[in-house]
């Protein structure tokens, strides 16, 4: 399955009778899932930096 910003095809837009308008209201102003992820695994690095404990939280393995 091959994701847009995170987010499965579809996620929004296969909606039954969902307008264009209400599917960007629905999606809101929300962070999508990579743009999180990526600020979560930026503020550990700097946390582990100044020498928190911070176990890894994104694999970043294939």
């Amino acid at each position: 399955m091959e994701w847009m910003m995170g987010l499965p095809p579809g996620h929004v837009t296969a909606v039954p009778g969902l307008s264009r308008a209400a599917q960007l209201k629905a999606l809101g102003n929300g962070v999508v899932p990579l743009q999180a992820a990526t600020a979560i695994e930026h503020l550990a690095q700097r946390a582990r930096a100044r020498g928190a404990p911070i176990p890894a939280l994104i694999d970043n393995d294939p």
